[in-house]
Protein backbone atom coordinates (compact mmCIF):
# COMPACT_ATOMS: atom_id res chain seq x y z
CA UNK A 1 0.00 0.00 0.00
CA UNK A 2 1.12 3.12 -0.95
CA UNK A 3 -0.70 6.73 -0.08
CA UNK A 4 0.29 9.73 -2.60
CA UNK A 5 -0.15 13.15 -1.21
CA UNK A 6 1.01 16.06 -3.68
CA UNK A 7 1.67 19.53 -1.86
CA UNK A 8 -0.74 22.21 -3.47
CA UNK A 9 -1.55 25.54 -2.91
CA UNK A 10 -5.32 25.06 -3.69
CA UNK A 11 -5.20 22.09 -0.99
CA UNK A 12 -3.41 23.42 2.25
CA UNK A 13 -3.63 20.15 3.78
CA UNK A 14 -2.20 18.46 0.36
CA UNK A 15 -3.92 16.43 -2.77
CA UNK A 16 -4.20 13.17 -2.10
CA UNK A 17 -3.54 11.17 -5.41
CA UNK A 18 -3.59 7.77 -6.97
CA UNK A 19 -0.10 6.75 -6.47
CA UNK A 20 -0.51 3.64 -9.02
CA UNK A 21 -2.00 6.12 -11.84
CA UNK A 22 1.24 8.46 -13.74
CA UNK A 23 1.35 11.72 -11.86
CA UNK A 24 4.89 13.38 -12.47
CA UNK A 25 5.44 15.16 -15.93
CA UNK A 26 8.22 13.34 -18.26
CA UNK A 27 10.28 16.54 -18.23
CA UNK A 28 9.79 16.80 -14.80
CA UNK A 29 14.05 17.64 -13.58
CA UNK A 30 13.37 15.33 -10.47
CA UNK A 31 12.99 12.44 -13.50
CA UNK A 32 15.40 14.30 -16.14
CA UNK A 33 18.11 15.55 -14.01
CA UNK A 34 17.91 13.95 -10.60
CA UNK A 35 17.39 17.63 -9.29
CA UNK A 36 16.04 17.77 -6.48
CA UNK A 37 15.95 16.81 -2.52
CA UNK A 38 14.19 14.46 -0.24
CA UNK A 39 13.77 12.59 2.96
CA UNK A 40 12.51 9.46 4.71
CA UNK A 41 11.76 9.36 8.25
CA UNK A 42 9.83 6.34 10.20
CA UNK A 43 6.17 6.76 11.64
CA UNK A 44 5.48 4.43 14.65
CA UNK A 45 1.65 4.07 15.57
CA UNK A 46 0.76 6.86 13.08
CA UNK A 47 3.50 9.65 14.65
CA UNK A 48 6.50 10.62 12.32
CA UNK A 49 9.89 10.52 14.23
CA UNK A 50 12.61 13.30 14.91
CA UNK A 51 9.87 15.31 11.88
CA UNK A 52 11.39 18.55 12.90
CA UNK A 53 14.99 17.40 12.15
CA UNK A 54 14.24 16.02 9.03
CA UNK A 55 12.12 18.99 8.05
CA UNK A 56 15.83 21.02 8.85
CA UNK A 57 17.66 19.34 7.10
CA UNK A 58 15.57 19.18 4.02
CA UNK A 59 15.29 22.78 4.13
CA UNK A 60 19.30 23.30 4.41
CA UNK A 61 19.32 20.71 1.69
CA UNK A 62 17.30 22.98 -0.62
CA UNK A 63 19.01 25.70 -0.12
CA UNK A 64 22.13 24.26 -0.90
CA UNK A 65 21.05 23.52 -3.84
CA UNK A 66 19.21 27.23 -4.49
CA UNK A 67 15.86 25.51 -4.87
CA UNK A 68 12.67 26.64 -3.13
CA UNK A 69 10.90 24.32 -1.94
CA UNK A 70 7.52 24.66 0.19
CA UNK A 71 7.62 25.71 4.10
CA UNK A 72 7.57 23.15 6.94
CA UNK A 73 3.85 23.94 8.00
CA UNK A 74 2.98 22.73 4.20
CA UNK A 75 5.15 19.85 4.76
CA UNK A 76 3.69 19.27 8.44
CA UNK A 77 -0.23 19.35 6.74
CA UNK A 78 0.45 16.68 3.92
CA UNK A 79 2.34 14.18 6.38
CA UNK A 80 -0.38 14.10 8.64
CA UNK A 81 -2.73 14.23 5.34
CA UNK A 82 -0.80 11.16 4.17
CA UNK A 83 -1.26 9.32 7.76
CA UNK A 84 -4.39 9.32 8.35
CA UNK A 85 -5.14 8.30 4.93
CA UNK A 86 -2.28 5.13 5.79
CA UNK A 87 -3.49 4.62 8.85
CA UNK A 88 -4.68 1.04 8.72
CA UNK A 89 -1.41 0.36 6.99
CA UNK A 90 0.99 -1.11 9.85
CA UNK A 91 2.33 -0.05 13.10
CA UNK A 92 5.63 1.33 11.42
CA UNK A 93 5.77 2.95 8.13
CA UNK A 94 8.06 4.95 5.87
CA UNK A 95 7.49 8.60 4.69
CA UNK A 96 9.20 10.05 2.37
CA UNK A 97 9.47 13.94 1.43
CA UNK A 98 10.43 14.60 -2.37
CA UNK A 99 10.58 18.34 -3.36
CA UNK A 100 12.36 18.47 -7.31
CA UNK A 101 13.20 21.76 -9.30
CA UNK A 102 9.85 20.89 -11.43
CA UNK A 103 8.95 20.97 -15.00
CA UNK A 104 11.55 22.68 -17.44
CA UNK A 105 11.20 26.38 -17.24
CA UNK A 106 8.26 26.05 -15.11
CA UNK A 107 9.51 27.64 -12.40
CA UNK A 108 7.96 26.24 -9.94
CA UNK A 109 9.31 23.26 -7.64
CA UNK A 110 7.09 19.68 -7.62
CA UNK A 111 6.74 18.09 -4.06
CA UNK A 112 4.65 15.41 -2.47
CA UNK A 113 4.78 12.70 0.20
CA UNK A 114 4.08 9.17 0.27
CA UNK A 115 3.36 6.66 2.87
CA UNK A 116 4.72 3.37 2.40
CA UNK A 117 5.57 0.01 4.57
CA UNK A 118 8.78 -0.44 5.94
CA UNK A 119 10.51 -3.17 4.04
CA UNK A 120 11.66 -6.59 5.65
CA UNK A 121 14.86 -6.43 4.86
CA UNK A 122 14.94 -3.62 7.13
CA UNK A 123 13.84 -5.26 10.04
CA UNK A 124 16.24 -8.16 9.44
CA UNK A 125 19.26 -5.92 8.93
CA UNK A 126 18.20 -4.25 12.44
CA UNK A 127 18.07 -7.98 13.81
CA UNK A 128 20.60 -9.73 12.36
CA UNK A 129 23.27 -7.40 11.60
CA UNK A 130 25.17 -6.70 8.40
CA UNK A 131 28.23 -7.93 6.49
CA UNK A 132 30.04 -4.87 5.01
CA UNK A 133 32.62 -3.61 2.48
CA UNK A 134 34.84 -0.74 2.56
CA UNK A 135 34.51 0.98 -0.89
CA UNK A 136 36.46 4.19 -2.21
CA UNK A 137 34.13 7.06 -2.66
CA UNK A 138 36.33 8.93 -5.03
CA UNK A 139 37.35 12.20 -3.30
CA UNK A 140 39.73 13.20 -0.75
CA UNK A 141 38.14 14.58 2.58
CA UNK A 142 38.64 18.45 2.23
CA UNK A 143 36.94 18.25 -0.87
CA UNK A 144 33.51 19.48 0.60
CA UNK A 145 35.56 23.00 1.55
CA UNK A 146 36.76 23.17 -1.90
CA UNK A 147 33.46 22.71 -4.18
CA UNK A 148 30.58 23.61 -2.31
CA UNK A 149 28.61 22.94 -5.94
CA UNK A 150 29.42 19.37 -5.89
CA UNK A 151 26.39 19.69 -2.78
CA UNK A 152 28.38 17.26 -0.52
CA UNK A 153 26.54 16.99 3.01
CA UNK A 154 23.13 17.78 1.08
CA UNK A 155 20.26 14.85 0.69
CA UNK A 156 19.71 15.29 -3.59
CA UNK A 157 17.75 12.74 -5.37
CA UNK A 158 21.19 11.87 -7.13
CA UNK A 159 21.73 8.72 -6.06
CA UNK A 160 22.65 6.74 -8.41
CA UNK A 161 26.05 6.23 -7.23
CA UNK A 162 24.76 5.34 -3.69
CA UNK A 163 22.63 2.63 -5.27
CA UNK A 164 25.66 0.93 -7.69
CA UNK A 165 27.78 0.79 -4.22
CA UNK A 166 25.23 -1.09 -2.42
CA UNK A 167 24.33 -3.43 -5.82
CA UNK A 168 28.47 -4.10 -5.72
CA UNK A 169 28.15 -5.09 -2.06
CA UNK A 170 25.76 -7.47 -3.02
CA UNK A 171 27.62 -8.92 -5.97
CA UNK A 172 30.33 -10.17 -3.69
CA UNK A 173 27.98 -11.25 -0.84
CA UNK A 174 28.25 -8.58 1.51
CA UNK A 175 24.81 -6.30 2.50
CA UNK A 176 25.91 -2.79 2.93
CA UNK A 177 29.07 -0.19 2.13
CA UNK A 178 31.09 2.26 4.11
CA UNK A 179 32.60 4.83 1.99
CA UNK A 180 36.11 6.06 2.43
CA UNK A 181 37.91 8.84 1.13
CA UNK A 182 41.35 9.06 -1.10
CA UNK A 183 43.07 10.09 1.94
CA UNK A 184 41.75 6.55 3.84
CA UNK A 185 39.19 8.21 6.59
CA UNK A 186 35.77 6.57 6.85
CA UNK A 187 32.98 8.97 5.61
CA UNK A 188 29.54 7.08 5.77
CA UNK A 189 27.29 4.16 4.03
CA UNK A 190 24.72 4.92 0.97
CA UNK A 191 22.15 5.11 3.14
CA UNK A 192 23.39 5.62 6.55
CA UNK A 193 25.60 7.27 9.03
CA UNK A 194 28.23 4.95 10.65
CA UNK A 195 28.91 4.90 14.62
CA UNK A 196 31.74 3.02 16.63
CA UNK A 197 31.98 2.40 20.07
CA UNK A 198 34.80 1.14 22.72
CA UNK A 199 33.52 0.27 26.38
CA UNK A 200 37.69 0.03 27.05
CA UNK A 201 40.27 2.18 26.06
CA UNK A 202 44.16 0.91 25.74
CA UNK A 203 44.89 0.21 29.12
CA UNK A 204 41.53 -1.95 30.10
CA UNK A 205 40.06 0.44 31.80
CA UNK A 206 36.09 0.58 31.43
CA UNK A 207 34.46 3.65 29.57
CA UNK A 208 31.54 3.98 27.93
CA UNK A 209 32.59 6.00 24.08
CA UNK A 210 30.29 6.48 21.16
CA UNK A 211 32.38 7.82 18.07
CA UNK A 212 31.24 8.77 14.66
CA UNK A 213 32.97 10.61 11.60
CA UNK A 214 33.07 14.34 11.43
CA UNK A 215 31.22 16.45 9.19
CA UNK A 216 33.74 18.12 7.64
CA UNK A 217 34.45 15.30 5.47
CA UNK A 218 31.09 16.21 3.27
CA UNK A 219 28.86 13.86 4.70
CA UNK A 220 25.26 14.12 5.62
CA UNK A 221 24.43 15.27 9.18
CA UNK A 222 22.47 12.22 10.76
CA UNK A 223 19.42 13.38 12.28
CA UNK A 224 19.43 9.81 13.72
CA UNK A 225 22.84 9.85 15.17
CA UNK A 226 22.04 13.47 16.48
CA UNK A 227 19.12 11.81 18.15
CA UNK A 228 21.15 9.20 19.37
CA UNK A 229 23.67 10.87 20.75
CA UNK A 230 21.88 13.05 22.66
CA UNK A 231 20.32 10.73 24.45
CA UNK A 232 23.45 8.93 25.12
CA UNK A 233 25.03 11.85 26.59
CA UNK A 234 22.67 12.22 29.46
CA UNK A 235 22.66 8.27 29.96
CA UNK A 236 26.78 8.75 30.79
CA UNK A 237 28.21 8.11 27.32
CA UNK A 238 31.25 10.20 26.11
CA UNK A 239 30.68 11.45 22.45
CA UNK A 240 33.13 12.21 20.20
CA UNK A 241 33.86 13.36 16.00
CA UNK A 242 36.18 11.76 14.00
CA UNK A 243 38.47 11.22 11.91
CA UNK A 244 37.92 7.71 11.91
CA UNK A 245 40.01 5.45 10.32
CA UNK A 246 39.26 1.60 9.06
CA UNK A 247 41.76 0.38 11.17
CA UNK A 248 39.57 2.35 14.29
CA UNK A 249 36.75 0.48 12.72
CA UNK A 250 37.84 -2.82 13.45
CA UNK A 251 39.48 -1.76 16.57
CA UNK A 252 35.99 -0.73 17.50
CA UNK A 253 33.89 -3.22 20.54
CA UNK A 254 31.26 -2.75 17.99
CA UNK A 255 30.13 -0.33 14.87
CA UNK A 256 26.90 0.34 13.66
CA UNK A 257 25.22 1.87 10.46
CA UNK A 258 22.66 3.79 12.16
CA UNK A 259 19.69 5.55 9.69
CA UNK A 260 16.23 6.46 10.35
CA UNK A 261 14.43 3.86 9.10
CA UNK A 262 16.92 0.69 9.85
CA UNK A 263 17.79 2.63 13.20
CA UNK A 264 20.60 0.90 15.01
CA UNK A 265 22.38 -2.08 12.63
CA UNK A 266 25.08 -3.78 14.11
CA UNK A 267 27.67 -4.83 11.83
CA UNK A 268 29.02 -8.10 12.17
CA UNK A 269 32.28 -8.36 9.76
CA UNK A 270 33.72 -5.52 7.67
CA UNK A 271 35.74 -6.96 5.02
CA UNK A 272 35.19 -10.19 6.30
CA UNK A 273 36.69 -9.32 9.77
CA UNK A 274 34.35 -9.72 13.02
CA UNK A 275 33.96 -6.66 14.94
CA UNK A 276 34.35 -7.61 18.63
CA UNK A 277 31.99 -10.27 19.84
CA UNK A 278 28.49 -11.20 19.00
CA UNK A 279 27.88 -10.67 22.52
CA UNK A 280 29.52 -7.63 23.28
CA UNK A 281 27.23 -5.99 19.78
CA UNK A 282 24.00 -7.73 20.99
CA UNK A 283 24.11 -6.23 24.36
CA UNK A 284 25.87 -2.57 23.56
CA UNK A 285 22.82 -2.66 20.63
CA UNK A 286 19.76 -3.62 22.84
CA UNK A 287 21.51 -0.61 25.10
CA UNK A 288 21.78 2.46 22.74
CA UNK A 289 18.56 1.22 20.90
CA UNK A 290 16.70 1.36 24.31
CA UNK A 291 17.97 4.96 23.94
CA UNK A 292 17.05 5.98 21.05
CA UNK A 293 13.55 3.99 20.99
CA UNK A 294 12.99 6.90 23.77
CA UNK A 295 13.88 9.82 21.78
CA UNK A 296 11.14 11.30 20.06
Amino acid sequence: MTVLVFLDPVHPAGRLADASSPTILATDQGVTRGDGVFESLLAVNGVPRKMQAHLDRLALSARTMDLRIPGAGEWQAAIATALTAYAAGGEQCVVKLISTRGPEGANSPTSWVTVTPVSPSVAAQRENGLAVVLLERGYDSDLAARAPWLLMGAKTLSYAVNMAALRHAHSVGADDVIFTSNDELVLEGPTSSVLLAHISDDSGIPVKRLITPHLDTGILPGTTQGALFAAARESGWELGYGPVTPADLLDADAVWLISSLRLLAPVNTIDGQEIGNAETRAALTAELSALLAATE
